[in-house]
C-alpha cells in the first residue's frame, strides 16, 4: 500500500464498483456514456491514480445513484486529494509514518495491542520525549522535539468533533517498565487513569498472572475504516513497518485482538492495577 492509496480513495473505488454493478453495466459501457475510456473507469474503481470529481459525478448519474449517494461519492473524490495537517512534515518523515497518519486521520476506530510501550495516542510529552532519547541512533534535540510534536498533534484525533473510538490493551510490562524516570512514569500512568473519563476510549491490562497468551504476534494496531473492508493492520518492527489489508491477514489479527480482549482484565480491574503500579513507583 502506498501513501496515495488512502482510505478515502479505497472507499471511493469500492462505492464506484458497487454502483456500476448495481446498474449492471460493463466498464466499457460506463465509460462510453460519459466519454472516458474503459481503462479510466477501471482506474477509478481500483485506486490506481488520480480521479476527477466531475467524471465521478457523471458516472454516478448514469448509474442511477441517489442524490445522497452521488454527493457522498463526489465528496470522497474531492477529499481524496486533500492534504492532512502533517503535510508540512511530509518531506522529512518516513513514508510509513506518512501513511500511518493518513490512515489514522481517516479512520473511525483503532484497536491497539501493546506489549512494550504505551500507545502513542496515550503518551504524555515527557514519556514520548524519553522514548526518543532512548533511540539507539542519537537524535538532535530539535529532531526529538519535532517527532514529539507530531505525536502530540496525533492525539487530537481523540477529541475531534466526530469521535474516534480507541480500544487499547496493554501488557502489564507496559505499565511496569519505567521510561525516563519514576516521575515521568507516574505522570504517564496518571494519564492512563484519565482515560476512565473518556466515553470513546477503552483501556484494559493483560496481567502477568494470566501467564501465556495469544500475543505472539507482538504489538499491532487494527485501524478501522468506515466499513470493515477498509480496515488495515499496522505492525511496527524495529527495521520498518507493515501495513496489511488482505482478508486472511485482517481476520488473523481480529481474532487475536478478540482473544486478548477476553484474556485481559476488565476496565475496573485494569485501572486498579495501574493505580497500584503508580503507587509502587
Amino acid at each position: 500500500m502506498s501513501v496515495r492509496t488512502t482510505t478515502r480513495r479505497r472507499q471511493l473505488g469500492a462505492m464506484m464498483r458497487k454502483l456500476r454493478a448495481r446498474k449492471g453495466m460493463t466498464l466499457e459501457e460506463a465509460g462510453g456514456l460519459v466519454g472516458v475510456s474503459k481503462a479510466t473507469v477501471s482506474r477509478y474503481e481500483t485506486q490506481a491514480g488520480p480521479v476527477k470529481w466531475i467524471v465521478v459525478d457523471a458516472l454516478c448519474r448514469e448509474y442511477g445513484a441517489t442524490d445522497a449517494e452521488r454527493e457522498a461519492v463526489v465528496r470522497l473524490a474531492k477529499d481524496a486529494r486533500q492534504q492532512g495537517w502533517w503535510s508540512s512534515f511530509a518531506d522529512s518523515i518516513p513514508e510509513s509514518m506518512n501513511l500511518l497518519l493518513t490512515l489514522e486521520d481517516e479512520a473511525v476506530r483503532e484497536d491497539h495491542f501493546s506489549c512494550v510501550y504505551v500507545p502513542g495516542l496515550l503518551q504524555t510529552r515527557a514519556y514520548s520525549t524519553a522514548l526518543q532519547k532512548a533511540n539507539e541512533i542519537p537524535l538532535e534535540p530539535a529532531e526529538i522535539e519535532r517527532l514529539v510534536d507530531i505525536r502530540m498533534k496525533r492525539q487530537e484525533i481523540l477529541t475531534r468533533p466526530k469521535p474516534f473510538r480507541l480500544w487499547a490493551i496493554l501488557d502489564e510490562s507496559v505499565i511496569r517498565r519505567v521510561v525516563g524516570s519514576p516521575e515521568i512514569m507516574r505522570e504517564q500512568l496518571g494519564r492512563l487513569l484519565e482515560v476512565n473519563d473518556s466515553p470513546h476510549v477503552t483501556l484494559q491490562v493483560l496481567p502477568f498472572s494470566n501467564g501465556a497468551h495469544g500475543a505472539a504476534l507482538g504489538s499491532f494496531v487494527i485501524i478501522g475504516g468506515t466499513e470493515s473492508a477498509l480496515d488495515v493492520v499496522y505492525v511496527d518492527f524495529h527495521t520498518g513497518s507493515l501495513f496489511l489489508e488482505k482478508d486472511q491477514e485482517l481476520e488473523r489479527y481480529r481474532l487475536a485482538f478478540e482473544y486478548l480482549r477476553a484474556q485481559a482484565l476488565d476496565m475496573e480491574a485494569s485501572f486498579a492495577l495501574i493505580r497500584r503500579a503508580r503507587k509502587e513507583l
